[in-house]
């Protein structure tokens, strides 16, 4: 059986930010008392989270529970499959424009190197200031259509 968009996405995230953090599946596993095979199996979507395991994983990653959700919507189009029963979006509710983003990227090597490197950043307006960088750098096409030397 394949995993549900929702389960994918939530393990995903899971990962992103064990990987971040440092940890391994063996030392996040021994935090909340499981086997690492179980956060194998959360992190591609096989098993299902309880909102008590979501919770104790948000209490030893240091993140909101919410963020396991994040950008679910960009990162599932196909979340409203009738396999898994699920609902139509409402359309105008809270929809706002956004350019499309690749989220397999998210998960490459460099990327998550960034991440780690972000995540250690204490000072809220050097992580800012960064932000607008890294923002500026990506809209500026002649940088991006420079070779790498």
């Amino acid at each position: 059986m394949i995993p549900h968009p929702v389960d994918a996405h939530v393990g995903k995230q899971l990962r992103v930010q064990r990987v971040v953090m440092g940890l391994s599946q063996e030392a996040l596993a021994k935090a909340v008392g499981i086997t690492f095979q179980q956060v194998q199996k959360y992190e591609r979507g096989v098993n299902r989270m309880s909102a008590s395991r979501l919770y104790d994983f948000s209490r030893v990653l240091n993140v909101q529970i919410s963020f396991f959700f994040e950008a679910y919507e960009g990162a599932a189009v196909n979340s409203n499959m009738p396999e898994y029963g699920g609902a139509e979006p409402m359309r105008g509710v809270a929809e706002r424009a956004e350019e499309e983003f690749d989220y397999e990227q998210t998960f490459t090597r460099e990327t998550l190197e960034l991440m780690r490197c972000f995540h250690k950043i204490k000072n809220p307006l050097v992580k800012r200031r960064f932000v607008e960088l890294m923002r500026a750098v990506a809209e500026d096409k002649t940088l991006l259509e420079e070779r790498e030397e």
